[in-house]
C-alpha cells in the first residue's frame, strides 16, 4: 500500500472506531471489528475506493457475517445506512457504495429506516451539559426524538445525584465541565451504581476514538442535528446489535 494511503487509513481510523462501536454498542467489539477489518484492508486494497470509505466496507462487512438476526423496527442494514449517512456524514452515494447497494436502493432503504426510528422507544434522558444555552437546545432535541428529561446536571455532583434519584435509561453528557468538573468522571461515578448507556457529545471526537484506553462506545460531535442524536440514542438504548 503506497505511503500516502496508509497516511489516510491512519486518519481514518478514529472515526472507524466511532462507526464500529457505535454499530456493535460497545468499545471492545467495536474497535476488534476495526482491527480485523484493517487487517483485512491492507491485505486487499481497492485503490478505486478512499481509505476511510474501504474502512467503514469492510467494518460492515465483518460485521453482517456476525451480527444475529434482528427482529426489531431496524435492520442490520438499516442502522448502517443511518450510522453512515448521519453519524459519519457520508453522502447516500458513498454510503451506497460502502454497502455494496445501488443508490435507488439505499435511498428507500434508508427512507424506510427513518420512518423506523419513529418507533423507538421512549426513555428518560439525562443531560449532563454546563453550558445553559447548550443544555437547552439539547433538551429540544431530546423532546423531538420523543424522549423524556430526567434532569439536567451541570456539574457531576448534581449529575451523580439526579441519577440516583431518577434512575434514568440513558445518559447524554458533555466532556468538558467547566468548574463543574469531567463529564467522563461524572459517569465513571455513576456506572459504579447503575449500568445505563451512554452518549458522549464532544468538539473533538478524535481525542476520544485513540483505542487507547477506556472510551466511549457512542460519541458524537457537536454541533449535531437532531437526526444524528435520535440515531445515535436508538442505537445506545437498544443496545446496538451485539456480535455473536
Amino acid at each position: 500500500m503506497p505511503l500516502s494511503r496508509r497516511q489516510d487509513l491512519l486518519r481514518a481510523l478514529p472515526y472507524a472506531r466511532r462507526y464500529a462501536r457505535a454499530l456493535s454498542g460497545s468499545q471492545s467489539r467495536g474497535d476488534l471489528l476495526v482491527a480485523e477489518s484493517l487487517r483485512e484492508l491492507i491485505a486487499v486494497d481497492d485503490p478505486a475506493l478512499r481509505p476511510r470509505l474501504r474502512l467503514y466496507q469492510w467494518i460492515s462487512r465483518h460485521y453482517t457475517s456476525s451480527a444475529p438476526p434482528h427482529g426489531g423496527d431496524l435492520t442490520v442494514l438499516d442502522r448502517q445506512l443511518l450510522l453512515l449517512t448521519a453519524l459519519e456524514e457520508l453522502s447516500l452515494p458513498d454510503a451506497a457504495r460502502v454497502l455494496g447497494l445501488d443508490e435507488a436502493t439505499a435511498r428507500a432503504t434508508l427512507e424506510r429506516a427513518y420512518a423506523g426510528l419513529k418507533s423507538c422507544a421512549q426513555t428518560n434522558v439525562l443531560i449532563i451539559e454546563d453550558e445553559p444555552i447548550i443544555a437547552m437546545d439539547i433538551e429540544e432535541l431530546v423532546h423531538k426524538c420523543g424522549h423524556k428529561i430526567a434532569g439536567v446536571a451541570a456539574t457531576e455532583k448534581e449529575a451523580v445525584e439526579i441519577a440516583t434519584r431518577t434512575r434514568p435509561g440513558l445518559i447524554l453528557a458533555d466532556i468538558n465541565l467547566g468548574a463543574g468538573g469531567d463529564g467522563m468522571t461524572a459517569v465513571s461515578q455513576i456506572l459504579q451504581q447503575q449500568n445505563i448507556p451512554v452518549i458522549f457529545v464532544t468538539a473533538y471526537p478524535e481525542r476520544l476514538l485513540t483505542g487507547e484506553r477506556i472510551e466511549p462506545a457512542f460519541v458524537i460531535t457537536k454541533p449535531f442535528e437532531p437526526l444524528t442524536l435520535a440515531i445515535a440514542t436508538y442505537q445506545a438504548v437498544s443496545g446496538g446489535l451485539p456480535l455473536t
